[in-house]
């Protein structure tokens, strides 16, 4: 289930939806209730929950 962001051309007002399914009809702007609303473009972005120490990588360091 994809999340979408929308910006309502009204009053600007940039929201994020959960979409259920494609048939879902685009959602009403939050702030002002306008039914005119745009899907932006979005970029997708993921973020690791281990932190890794500085200087550490996939490649072996090396030696023999």
């Amino acid at each position: 289930m994809p999340i979408f962001e929308y910006a309502c051309p009204k009053c600007g007002h940039v929201f994020e939806k959960l979409v259920l399914s494609k048939s879902q009809p685009e959602p009403a702007c939050p702030k002002c209730g306008s039914a005119r609303t745009d899907q932006k473009f979005s970029t997708f972005s993921a973020a690791s929950a281990v932190a890794r120490p500085s200087g550490a990588s996939c490649a072996p360091s090396g030696g023999g």
